[in-house]
């Protein structure tokens, strides 16, 4: 089930910051009727993640025994059987989908979730072997996530934040791309189809490319006159940027220097001191922009 890629799931959270800053607008405060369903999105997705993660590794089990790494999963390693895996899936897909009916906003969080369900298992059966429809794949999840937040928190999520959400999942999804074919070298084909189709030079330029493009879009959002709004004039949020650029650029160092990437989820949890050092200093502005004003 993979509890340590629930942080992705965090995505879902990123709308209470648009939620606490329109009930502040209204001269209140973000209530429990507010953050219980954003809450309440975020178990879904991760028991929704969950099922779609063992399902894939149900799929991949054979690629998966000649991979380095992921041959010591539970289905590859012969821990779990097939069988338990596709039940253990159909009990957390329902159970992700029951939730977020009732406690996580009805009807159309079901089918943000049912087409986040949708797309994962197109991506296993086919899409993650076309160049770059992979990556787009992994980024539609991510937007999933952010709409669902939106949804819960029962607020309208900035376009700035969509596209810069875009363009940061596209990063991370093709950093990974990268630190595999660096792992795997010649036998990536075996393990990853669509890794034949992928050079280091081609990863590096769409990589830089992504990398401007977040930090542009992570700016824009950041002046924006609706967040502007929001953040009590917005001025305090400016200053998160450079944290911004200096946790991409230190992701790139660590890819390109084959001490992460094949998994953002360790690093984000701590895989890189001064990556985790950023990331608090990023959450300390981010948070006095939000309610110091």
């Amino acid at each position: 089930m993979r509890p340590y890629q629930w942080s992705k799931n965090l995505f879902v959270l990123a709308a209470l910051v648009f939620a606490a800053g329109a009930r502040r607008e209204e001269g209140g405060t973000l209530a429990r009727e507010h953050w219980l369903p954003s809450l309440c999105a975020f178990a879904a997705f991760c028991l929704c993640s969950s099922a779609v993660y063992l399902l894939n590794d149900v799929l991949d089990v054979e690629k998966d025994r000649a991979h380095p790494e992921k041959r010591k999963r539970p289905i590859a390693a012969g821990e779990l059987s097939i069988s338990a895996a596709l039940v253990a899936a159909a009990l957390c897909f329902s159970s992700g989908l029951a939730l977020a009916f009732a406690r996580a906003g009805g009807e159309p969080a079901v089918a943000i979730l049912a087409g986040y369900g949708a797309l994962n298992v197109a991506y296993s059966l086919h899409l993650k072997r076309i160049v770059l429809v992979d990556a787009f794949c992994i980024a539609g999840g991510f937007l999933l996530r952010l709409g669902a937040g939106g949804v819960a928190a029962e607020v309208t999520v900035s376009r700035w934040a969509f596209l810069c959400t875009l363009f940061l999942a596209l990063f991370l999804a093709l950093n990974k791309r990268r630190a595999e074919l660096a792992l795997l070298g010649d036998g990536s084909a075996s393990t990853r189809p669509s890794l034949q189709h992928y050079t280091v030079p081609f990863l590096d330029q769409m990589v830089s490319v992504l990398a401007a493009c977040t930090i542009v879009a992570y700016t824009m959002y950041t002046v924006d006159p609706d967040t502007a709004q929001k953040f009590g004039g917005g001025e305090a949020l400016f200053w998160s940027v450079p944290f911004v650029a200096f946790g991409i650029g230190r992701y790139m160092v660590l890819v390109q220097s084959g001490k992460g990437g094949e998994n953002p989820a360790r690093i984000l949890l701590g895989g890189d001191g001064w990556f985790l050092i950023n990331t608090l200093l990023w959450a300390a502005v981010t948070g006095y922009a939000l309610f110091a004003h």
